[in-house]
């Protein structure tokens, strides 16, 4: 069977989708990817992809860009022929799946996160609700990554029930992810990783640590995560600095060994506004790391408080600085304990495998309904 698995980055694909494409592999599937080429495309090509490069504009609302957008894969899906195509991340999931409508090709999709179109009400919102109405009448089964996105989208009538499910986000390797024998820090140190974004709840984690330091209260406040200013979602580079300057954060800026740097914090964070299921937390989780997280969609389930970690209010400094400083003054034991359950949470409920089974499943319905 040929399987096409797009999704608006090559490096999404490649950090979050190599284990199911080298499954696929194995059970002898040939693997297309269409994607932007953001750098990850020979990575792609190195698990045995063949990989089509597109534009995608994927803040913006031009319809002209979503217009092309819909053609390129329009053109794709009608040279290669894929037997079913896996769409990600929003515009896959609504232009693709209108391309393969067409063409009559299977889809399953992936709704990875609900994005800016459900947090702010505004005509770009409702025009996207619509359009996720219309694609989402084709799809064979469509994945959500927590039960309350699924709930929302079958609430507002975005899409069939009886075509939905559930997975632990994009799962995490938890062979690769693994915990180490660590001491507490000297200086407590908390990392927040995420692209740097206003919605991923960044002011929120400066003012806590302005509240901290107001208090007399010393740690390491890391951030990493790409800046990304795109449809003015992002924080600019310049606030960073100052935020730098006045000593409140360290800026790590990228990497692709996002482990070593896990293994050296105390405690990873998230204070976003929703999410689908944050792998940053899977990972962090898998690494036998305790977790804070805002009380949210998505976040709350890698999270349980006192556990494995802290739930903090949404768009409140306050109680994250409090849930901040409970954790930098938990004892030693204690931090050991809820890394360990964090691990524990990983292996039951978060391990890839379980992703890779349910993809599996799907196929296997997509197979029989062929015959």
């Amino acid at each position: 069977m040929k399987i096409c698995i797009v999704i608006n980055s090559s490096w999404n694909i490649y950090n979050f989708r190599t284990g199911l494409i080298q499954s696929l592999k194995k059970g002898g599937h040939e693997i297309v990817t269409v994607a932007p080429d953001d750098g990850y495309v020979s990575h792609l090509e190195k698990l045995g992809c063949r990989h089509h490069v597109i534009d995608i504009d994927n803040k913006g609302s031009n319809p002209f860009n979503d217009c092309w957008l819909f053609a390129q894969l329009l053109l794709i899906y009608l040279k290669e022929k894929p037997d079913v195509v896996l769409h990600y991340t929003i515009k896959p999931n609504i232009y693709g799946t209108f391309a393969a409508a067409i063409l009559k090709i299977p889809t399953i999709n992936n709704v990875t996160g609900l994005g800016t179109v459900f947090l702010h009400q505004n005509i770009t919102s409702r025009i996207a609700h619509q359009l996720y109405r219309w694609a989402f009448r084709f799809p064979q089964i469509v994945f959500f990554q927590n039960e309350e996105d699924r709930d929302l989208f079958v609430r507002m009538k975005l899409v069939n029930p009886a075509i939905t499910d559930v997975l632990p986000g994009s799962g995490v390797d938890v062979q690769k992810f693994v915990p180490t024998e660590t001491q507490k820090n000297t200086i407590f140190t908390f990392l927040l990783i995420a692209r740097v974004l206003y919605d991923k709840g960044i002011l929120e984690y400066i003012e806590a640590i302005r509240l901290l330091r107001a208090k007399g209260i010393q740690a390491k406040f890391w951030l990493l995560g790409k800046i990304d200013t795109d449809a003015g979602l992002g924080i600019p580079l310049e606030a960073v600095a100052a935020w730098e300057a006045e000593g409140l954060i360290e800026y790590l800026g990228t990497t692709d060994d996002v482990i070593s740097v896990i293994r050296r914090s105390d405690c990873v964070l998230l204070p976003s506004y929703r999410e689908g299921t944050p792998r940053t937390l899977l990972e962090a989780a898998s690494m036998g790391k305790p977790i804070i997280a805002t009380d949210v969609p998505g976040c709350r389930d890698t999270v349980q408080h006192g556990f494995n970690g802290f739930l903090c209010k949404v768009k409140d400094p306050a109680d994250l600085a409090a849930q901040m400083e409970k954790m930098m003054q938990a004892d030693e034991a204690t931090l050991r304990q809820m890394g360990n359950n964090s691990r524990k949470l990983a292996l039951e409920r978060f391990d890839q495998n379980i992703v890779i089974y349910k993809y599996q499943q799907a196929l296997a319905t997509v197979i029989a309904d062929m015959q």
